[in-house]
C-alpha cells in the first residue's frame, strides 16, 4: 500500500456543496454524515479522504482496541474495565468499508473453537470497532449486499455492535460518521439506509473550460510528486484544520430560537418528509452553519441551506422520483413561517450574542479557504431529474414527406395494418410510429419467482443457498468456519469421547467434529422485460396500461434487488434500451420515453434476448435469469411464417433453462389466445393484466389451479426443480388471503 500523502482538501476545485457538506459533519458529527451522488470521475473518494487530515485528534484509553474516551469509558468494553487507565491522543480514523467484505471483516470475528472448548471469548475487532468515534467509509454503497446493510442499521440506530454465535456474546460501542458515494446509474439505495445518512449532495463534472483545465493541471501535479504537491497546500489545511476546531468550540454557543425551530418545522411538513429525523438533522445543520459562520444565532439562510442538504432524499416516494427540492415553495414557506424570534424562556439557555454580533450581515456565509459554498443552487440535476421523472409525451420526428406503410396487402393479424386509428389516437409518424404514451399508475404485482434452489446475489426474489436465512442442515466447512450447527456438532463429537479419555461432564470438541450451518434464503434475478412497442400493441390506446404494468414489476425488481434490461421490438428489429444494470429508475426513464408503432417482429424479440442472456450467462454465471415477455402474442414481418419463427425462437429459450413468464396484453372480446400459445414454446407461464395484480380475484383462481395441476403432476411423476434446468415460473400469492378479500 502506497504511503503517498492524501489528495489535499483544499486542492479539490468546485465542489461547494459537497466540501461543505463535509466540513458541516467535521464541525458536529451528530449531523449524521453524508451521501454523495453523482457521475463516474467526479472526485466523490477523493474529497471524502480528503477529509481525514482536517478531523481534530481524538483521545482514547491506551491500549483499547474500541477506542474508548478516557473521561467516559464504555463500562461494557471488552477491553475494560479502565477505570484509571491512561490516555492518549491518535488522528480521527477514516475507515473504508469494502462492497465485498463479510459479515465477520464488518462486525468482528470469534474464535468458535477456543470458545468451544477453552470458553474464552477471544474475540477480534472488526471494522465498526475501528471506525468508532470516526468515520465510515463506504465507497458504492449502493451495491452493499443487503445483510451487511442490515448490520450498519442496527449498529447506526443503536450505537453499538452486537456480536452473536452460537451463544456466546460479545457487545461493543459504534458511534461513527457514515459516509457513502455513489454512482445513481448503478442502482438506489435502501430507503432505510437512505434515511439514515443525515445530508446528500448531488455531483456532477463542470461544464466550464477552465475549472476542467485546473482540475487537470492539479491531479497532473499531485500525480508527479505528491508529497510536493501537499506540502504546498499545507497552510491552506492548516487554516482549515483550525477553523474547524474554532467552529466546533463555538458551536455548544449557537442559539436555536423559536422562529428557526417553527421555520424548520414548517419546512419539513410542507415537503411532506416522513418521521421527525429530517427536523432534528436540520437543526443540527443549521446550528453547525452558523457555528461554521462565527455566528451565534441561526438566521433564516442557514435553515434554507440545511434544507437543501437535508431533505432532498428524504422526500422520495418511490425509487422513480428524482430527487431535488422546489426551491421557490422552499422560499414560499420559510417567509410564511419567518417573523421576529420571540425571546427563549428557558433561564438555562445561552446569553444574548451581545452587541458585536451580525446574524445577517454580508459575512454570514460560510466562506473560507477550501469550504466556502454559497447557498445550494438549482443545479443541472434539478431540470434534468425533474424531466427524466416525466414520462416523455414528444413525438419522434416524422419524415417530412409524411411517408405512409409501404404499399401490399394488409396483414389481418395486425390490427394496425388496414384499420382506422381510435377517435382521438395520435397519427403517426413514419413508418407507423406514434408518440409515447404515459404509463398508468403502478400497482402491487404477483410475486413471480424462479423455480429451483439458486447460488446468486442476494435479494429478495427467488430461493437460494446463502450465508443468511434459515437453517436448512450442516455440512463439514469448506475453508473458514462461519456459522456453526451446534447440534450437528455435538452429534459428531459424542461418539468419540470415550476414546478422548473423557470421563467426567463436559465434551471434548475437536477441528474434525465441526459442522457449518447450511442456509437458505432470497436472491435477486435478473429481469429482463421484452416489451411488444409495435403497432398492435398501440391500438386500442392499450401501451398506457402496458407501460403501467412494467413499471410496476420495475418496483417490483426494485424492492426484490434484481437487476434487470429492457428489450423493445417493433418495425422490422428489436434494440436492447437498456443493457441489464441496477438501475431501475433508468429502465423507468426508458420505458417513459418509448413510442410505438409498425409491425411486430416477435421472433427478434425474442432472439436478442437470447443473445443478451448468454452474455450475462458469461459475466454473472450465478445470477438467474428470469424472462418477462409483456406482449399480445401476434407477429408480423415481412415473408416467411412470423408466426412460426416467434415459436421456434421461443422453444430456444425453453431449451436452455430460462424461467419465463408471458404477460398476455390482449383485449376485446375476441382474442386469439396467441399469448398462451407463446407461453407454453417458452416453458413458463402467461398472466393476463388484470391477473397481474396481486390483489385481483382473477389471481385467486388462478392459484387454484395451479395448485390442481401441481397435485395432478405430483401423482404422474415428478417435476424438474433444479437451479438451471427448470423452464417454468412460479406465480405466488396468499390464496388465503385472496379468499378473505374476496
Amino acid at each position: 500500500m502506497s504511503n503517498a500523502p492524501h489528495y489535499p482538501f483544499t486542492a479539490v476545485v468546485g465542489m461547494d456543496d459537497l466540501r461543505l457538506a463535509l466540513l458541516l459533519n467535521a464541525v458536529s458529527p451528530a449531523v449524521g454524515g453524508v451521501l454523495v451522488r453523482g457521475e463516474k470521475g467526479t472526485a466523490k473518494s477523493t474529497a471524502v479522504r480528503a477529509l481525514a487530515a482536517l478531523m481534530p485528534e481524538v483521545d482514547v484509553v491506551a491500549g483499547c482496541r474500541f477506542s474508548c474516551a478516557p473521561a467516559a469509558p464504555d463500562p461494557l468494553c471488552p477491553d475494560g474495565p479502565h477505570e484509571g487507565a491512561p490516555g492518549a491522543a491518535r488522528p480521527a480514523r477514516i475507515v473504508e468499508l469494502p462492497v465485498g467484505a463479510s459479515e465477520d471483516r464488518l462486525v468482528g470475528a470469534l474464535d468458535i473453537e477456543r470458545a468451544l472448548a477453552d470458553g474464552v471469548k477471544a474475540f477480534e475487532p472488526g471494522l465498526l470497532a475501528d471506525a468508532h468515534r470516526g468515520v465510515l467509509y463506504v465507497d458504492e454503497v449502493n451495491l452493499l449486499h443487503d445483510h451487511l446493510v442490515d448490520l450498519l442499521l442496527d449498529a447506526a440506530a443503536m450505537g453499538a455492535s452486537h456480536v452473536e454465535r452460537e451463544g456466546v456474546s460479545v457487545r461493543h460501542a459504534a458511534r461513527f460518521l457514515l459516509v457513502g458515494t455513489m454512482n445513481p446509474e448503478e442502482g438506489e439505495l435502501r430507503p432505510q439506509l437512505l434515511d439514515r445518512f443525515g445530508l446528500t449532495v448531488e455531483v456532477a463534472a463542470s461544464r466550464e473550460p477552465e475549472q476542467r483545465v485546473e482540475v487537470v493541471r492539479r491531479r497532473l501535479a499531485y500525480d508527479d510528486d505528491p508529497s510536493a504537491f501537499a506540502a504546498r497546500w499545507a497552510a491552506e489545511e492548516a487554516v482549515l484544520r483550525e477553523r474547524i476546531t474554532a467552529a466546533r468550540a463555538a458551536l455548544p454557543r449557537v442559539r436555536l430560537g423559536d422562529a428557526a425551530l417553527r421555520q424548520i418545522a414548517a419546512t419539513c411538513a410542507a415537503f411532506e418528509v416522513d418521521g421527525m429525523r429530517a427536523d432534528i438533522v436540520m437543526a443540527r445543520t443549521a446550528a453547525a452553519l452558523a457555528a461554521w459562520a462565527g455566528r451565534t444565532e441561526v438566521g433564516v439562510e442557514d435553515v434554507r441551506q440545511a434544507a437543501l442538504l437535508a431533505l432532498p432524499h428524504r422526500r422520495r416516494r418511490n425509487p422513480f422520483d428524482a430527487p431535488g427540492l422546489d426551491e421557490d415553495m422552499l422560499d414560499e414557506t420559510l417567509e410564511r413561517f419567518g417573523g421576529d424570534d420571540r425571546p427563549d424562556p428557558d433561564p438555562d439557555s445561552d446569553p444574548d450574542p451581545g452587541p458585536g454580533a451580525d446574524p445577517s450581515g454580508p459575512d454570514s456565509g460560510p466562506d473560507g479557504p477550501g469550504g466556502g459554498a454559497p447557498p445550494q443552487s438549482r443545479g443541472p440535476d434539478s431540470a434534468a431529474s425533474a424531466a427524466q421523472s416525466e414520462p416523455s409525451h414528444q413525438s419522434e420526428p416524422s419524415h417530412p414527406s409524411g411517408a405512409s406503410h409501404p404499399s401490399g396487402p394488409s396483414d389481418p393479424s395486425d390490427p394496425s395494418a388496414g384499420q382506422p386509428e381510435p377517435s382521438g389516437a395520435p397519427s403517426p409518424g413514419a413508418g407507423g410510429e406514434r408518440a409515447a404514451e404515459r404509463a398508468g399508475e403502478p400497482f402491487r404485482t404477483r410475486a413471480l419467482s424462479v423455480p429451483g434452489l439458486g447460488e446468486g446475489a442476494a435479494g429478495r426474489r427467488s430461493r437460494a443457498r446463502t450465508e443468511h436465512g434459515r437453517t436448512t442442515g450442516a455440512q463439514r466447512p469448506q475453508g473458514t468456519l462461519t456459522a456453526l450447527h451446534l447440534s450437528a456438532t455435538v452429534r459428531a463429537a459424542a461418539p468419540h469421547q470415550h476414546a478422548r479419555g473423557r470421563r467426567g461432564p463436559g465434551l471434548v470438541v475437536r477441528r474434525d467434529d465441526l459442522r457449518q450451518a447450511t442456509r437458505e434464503g432470497r436472491e435477486g434475478n435478473l429481469v429482463l422485460f421484452v416489451v411488444d412497442a409495435s403497432g398492435s400493441m398501440a391500438a386500442r390506446r392499450r401501451m398506457g396500461s402496458v407501460k403501467g404494468a412494467v413499471l410496476s414489476l420495475l418496483l417490483d425488481a426494485y424492492q426484490r434487488r434484481d437487476k434487470v434490461g429492457l428489450i423493445t421490438f417493433r418495425g422490422t428489429a428489436a434494440d436492447v434500451a437498456l443493457p441489464p444494470t441496477s438501475s431501475v429508475d433508468t429502465a423507468a426513464a426508458r420505458l417513459g420515453e418509448l413510442p410505438t408503432g409498425g409491425r411486430t417482429p416477435l421472433a427478434a424479440g425474442l432472439l436478442r434476448a437470447h443473445d443478451v442472456l448468454r452474455v450475462e450467462r458469461l459475466r454473472d454465471p450465478s445470477r438467474r435469469p428470469l424472462l418477462v415477455v409483456v406482449t399480445d402474442g401476434r407477429a408480423t414481418g415481412a415473408g416467411g411464417d412470423a408466426l412460426a419463427l416467434a415459436r421456434r425462437a421461443a422453444r430456444l429459450h425453453a431449451a436452455g433453462g430460462t424461467a419465463a413468464v408471458v404477460v398476455d396484453c390482449e383485449t376485446g372480446p375476441v382474442r386469439l389466445g396467441l399469448a398462451g400459445d407463446l407461453a407454453r414454446d417458452l416453458g413458463g407461464t402467461a398472466v393476463t393484466l388484470d391477473e397481474l395484480r396481486a390483489d385481483s380475484i382473477a389471481g385467486l383462481v388462478r392459484d387454484v389451479r395451479a395448485a390442481a395441476g401441481t397435485r395432478t403432476a405430483a401423482a404422474t411423476g415428478p417435476a424438474s426443480t433444479t437451479g438451471t434446468g427448470t423452464a417454468t415460473v412460479t406465480a405466488t400469492g396468499s390464496m388465503v388471503r385472496d379468499r378473505r378479500a374476496a
